[in-house]
């Protein structure tokens, strides 16, 4: 996969992006856009738990999620799930904040 990374900023928040040149899609870090929604202490287990409750209810969106390595606040690339922006959109939906 030939990516291509970057941090946007929104409301003051990071949020990682990358470009994924075969898919020709962007891929957004779940836990930055959790945190810029709820502006929680913890967006990993906010995303963690509402992770839970989405597949439990069925919801699909959550299983297509993929995880791609991004450079973490230590600066290594780790692990983070990531969605497209259609599947961003979804997930936006299911968080209650007055920013959605």
């Amino acid at each position: 996969m030939n990516e291509n990374f970057a941090i946007q900023l929104f409301e003051g928040k990071k949020v990682r992006i990358v470009w994924d040149a075969e898919q020709e899609k962007y891929y957004f870090a779940i836990v930055d856009i959790v945190q810029v929604l709820t502006d929680s202490d913890n967006p990993q287990t906010y995303w963690r738990v509402l992770k839970k409750r989405l597949r439990d209810e069925g919801n699909e969106t959550v299983t297509n999620c993929n995880a791609l390595k991004m450079p973490a606040a230590d600066g290594k690339n780790r692990k983070t799930d990531v969605a497209d922006l259609e599947q961003v959109f979804r997930i936006i939906q299911s968080i209650p904040s007055k920013k959605a």
